[in-house]
């Protein structure tokens, strides 16, 4: 059993916490050792957020270090290139091609950077699409999260895991059909 490392990124109040949960409740109950962490930051003032989930047949640490990352899923397209060196070089990104302006740019003290969908292509294997989109055509953007986690699976070809199951367990009972057609569109959208 080979072990296996996700590093998911956003800002705060994106859902990245919610789909880390999914993540390690799937792979627990497929039988893998599994560890995580969680850096929240200045997550409830738009601040970046992340964890860190490891699996195997027997992980030690949650911890990933630089260059060790199987795949990197980014909430933010900032974000993805803000840990982009935590990516094996092998490794997969998946992108969600989403702004929101740090507290700097909305203060107009910097501008939002340019190229960070193109950077990380120029470096790395990358899905990227746009989960709000997707979510909104789904009729509520709050599901971008679970758009993305569609799209990871479907990148790390985890296909011998019952996804929809755990997310059936996971997500509350009056969101559970929006958020099954969003893991469906995220994985749709990773082809």
């Amino acid at each position: 059993m080979e072990k296996k490392s996700a590093l998911l990124v956003g800002v705060g109040g994106q859902g990245a916490i919610l789909v880390s949960k999914i993540l390690v409740a799937g792979l627990m109950q497929a039988g893998y050792d599994v560890k995580m962490s969680e850096v929240h930051g200045m997550s409830q003032r738009g601040g970046s957020v992340s964890t860190q989930v490891h699996w195997g047949e027997k992980v030690y640490s949650p911890v990933i270090g630089k260059g060790a990352a199987d795949i990197v899923v980014a909430f933010e397209k900032m974000e993805a290139v803000r840990y982009a060196d935590f990516l094996k070089p092998d490794g997969v990104a998946v992108i969600n091609d989403y702004e929101i302006p740090s507290s700097t740019i909305a203060a107009g003290l910097c501008e939002y950077p340019e190229g960070c969908l193109e950077a990380m292509q120029n470096h790395f294997k990358c899905f990227t699409l746009n989960a709000g989109e997707i979510a909104m055509q789904l009729g509520n953007a709050k599901c971008m999260n679970v758009v993305l986690f569609g799209a990871m699976t479907k990148a790390l070809a985890m296909d011998d895991i019952d996804w929809e199951a755990i997310i059936t367990d996971t997500v509350p009972a009056k969101f559970l059909e929006l958020n099954l057609a969003a893991y469906r569109a995220g994985r749709n959208a990773a082809q």
